[in-house]
């Protein structure tokens, strides 16, 4: 298949390279230098969006937040501009549910279809091709697609119409969030009483409060291992969308409003390019206390 690709960051490059390596023909982009393992799968470099979607049968979107969507899909030569009745605009990105639903409108409206697939997993799952993908759109359309996501991810579910796979994202973000917090305050609290918190992660593991989570960013906290798999700017964008939700729906959001207050205290101290489990950082400042020393 045929298949534009936009945002070779740091998930959308290992994302498509697992369609490169299904044998699909990449239609990219250029904004910066193309990885070599992308390029040696024969990737086409257009000049513009629109002519990425002109060249190809669907066009995925991984890029950073709600107006880099609405950019690529709507400016001057973007791929709105390019598309013909019958294509397939996949957004993989994490943006707003309720602006999902009015780019789903306007794509429709030019006779193709448009699906809003999420996911989570962060590098490691991209690189693994095991990312989780929340789909929302028509059912023929993720019919249509599900090879694709079969190429870049395991648990894929189509949850609803457009929009839906956003609000599970918006979710899914809220829940690592939290997790994140709890394994810090954890870790936290057993290095100030003097245990340490590497063996205290051990021992958690082998319990109910094990978790994804204490596996994986608790073990980051305790090596001081923050490079971004994803970054806590981003995961901050995400809890904005949470809360402006929750505004929008009257629904309190307590906790979530508490984390989006500790990335926000990391990103005024210029850490928000960090791994999200830095998160850690910011308890650690109002504690006088590093879980571990790096």
């Amino acid at each position: 298949m045929k298949i534009g690709f936009i945002g070779l960051g740091i998930m959308g490059a290992p994302m498509a390279l697992q369609l490169v390596k299904a044998g699909h023909q990449l239609h990219i982009v250029r904004r910066s230098k193309v990885r070599p393992e992308i390029a040696a799968g024969n990737a086409i470099v257009c000049a513009t969006a629109r002519e990425v979607a002109e060249q190809t049968e669907v066009v995925i979107l991984m890029v950073p937040d709600t107006p880099d969507v609405a950019s690529v899909l709507f400016d001057k030569d973007g791929v709105a501009e390019g598309l013909s009745a019958g294509k397939t605009v996949i957004d993989m990105s994490s943006i707003s549910p309720i602006e999902t639903k009015a780019f789903a409108k306007r794509i429709n409206e030019l006779g193709c279809e448009y699906l809003d697939a999420p996911v989570s997993g962060g590098e490691v799952g991209a690189k693994a091709a095991s990312l989780t993908i929340m789909v929302g759109g028509t059912e023929a359309a993720f019919e249509k697609a599900r090879p694709l996501f079969e190429s870049m991810g395991k648990n894929i579910t189509l949850v609803g119409g457009n929009g839906d796979g956003q609000t599970t994202k918006v979710a899914n973000q809220i829940i690592v969030a939290l997790n994140i917090a709890a394994v810090g305050e954890a870790l936290l609290f057993a290095s100030k009483a003097g245990a340490d918190p590497a063996k205290v992660r051990q021992a958690l593991m082998g319990g109910f409060a094990s978790s994804r989570i204490l596996e994986v960013h608790g073990e980051r906290m305790v090596k001081r291992t923050f490079a971004p798999g994803f970054r806590i700017g981003l995961h901050q964008k995400d809890l904005g969308l949470a809360l402006q939700g929750a505004r929008a729906l009257g629904v309190a959001l307590p906790q979530t409003a508490g984390a989006a207050q500790l990335m926000q205290a990391c990103a005024a101290n210029g850490w928000q390019d960090l791994d999200h489990s830095a998160l850690v950082k910011a308890l650690e400042l109002m504690a006088a206390h590093e879980v571990a020393k790096g």
